[in-house]
């Protein structure tokens, strides 16, 4: 009997660290089950705020909280309108022309991001992008000019399948500026955004505005052209006084580039 007892307790051992080990690595499968599950939860809420913010705004919010503080920086301000909206909307379905919208903002939308521009918020059929925020850019007003040719050709584009559809094409205005501003987050708790604050932004809509009265899909500022090499054919419009200015502006359409056509 004594020979036998240390026998059935290194048994008993066993057997109990059997038991302990099977539960540690079901226990382990079950938090390496909830680790993957709120990664997945974490990638899910990151991609849904990169729709609104900036990456690097995204990654700070996650690491600070919501609040981000204001900076001050020099950027470009885009402003783009679809000319006739509102009789091209009465001419078709609702379904239609929310599918006709989405494909017309994604396609401008690759434009400007393939740019290194960000589009700030969409305003009905008008949009707002930015360039040289969050990240500063010495180049913004280039990028800002080089993705309204982008967005002129990728119109050309979208319009030739709208037509193959028996749809009308579309005609856009596109206003550009440059200037200092506030960026940062703005909003409360519920609904935020990352956006930019100033006069800067005033003109740049105001410009945009312009584009019906000289029939023209690209406006820029003098602001804009002055940081245009000589390769940009540019054409320089009459001074023009727009709300909220003292002064005239003069503003420059922008037709091509020299080596392209």
């Amino acid at each position: 009997m004594n020979a036998v007892l240390p026998i059935l307790l290194a048994v008993a051992l066993v057997l109990l660290l059997a038991f302990l080990l099977v539960r540690a690595r079901r226990r382990i499968g079950r938090l390496r089950a909830a680790l993957n599950s709120a990664s997945l939860e974490l990638q899910q809420v990151q991609m849904a705020f990169h729709r609104f913010a900036p990456r690097r705004v995204v990654e700070e919010i996650i690491r600070q909280g919501i609040s981000i503080h204001g900076e001050r920086q020099e950027v470009s301000i885009m402003f783009v309108d679809i000319v006739g909206f509102t009789k091209l909307a009465e001419r078709m379905e609702a379904e239609q022309l929310v599918e006709v919208l989405n494909g017309y903002f994604e396609c401008m939308s690759l434009a400007i991001s393939q740019h290194r521009g960000y589009v700030s918020k969409f305003i009905g059929d008008g949009l707002m992008a930015l360039f040289g925020t969050p990240h500063s850019n010495r180049w913004h007003a280039l990028d800002a000019v080089w993705a309204a040719l982008a967005m002129r050709a990728a119109l050309k584009d979208y319009n030739a399948s709208l037509e193959s559809r028996n749809l009308d094409p579309l005609e856009i205005g596109i206003g550009i500026h440059c200037g200092p501003v506030v960026a940062g987050v703005i909003g409360n708790q519920q609904l935020m955004e990352f956006t930019v604050i100033g006069d800067a932004v005033n003109t740049a809509a105001r410009i945009e505005a312009q584009t019906r009265f000289h029939q023209v899909d690209i406006l820029i500022s003098q602001a804009i052209r002055q940081q245009l090499d000589e390769k940009f054919r540019v054409r320089e419009l009459p001074p023009i006084t727009v709300k909220g200015k003292r002064e005239a502006l003069t503003l420059f359409t922008v037709e091509s580039y020299a080596d392209r056509p």
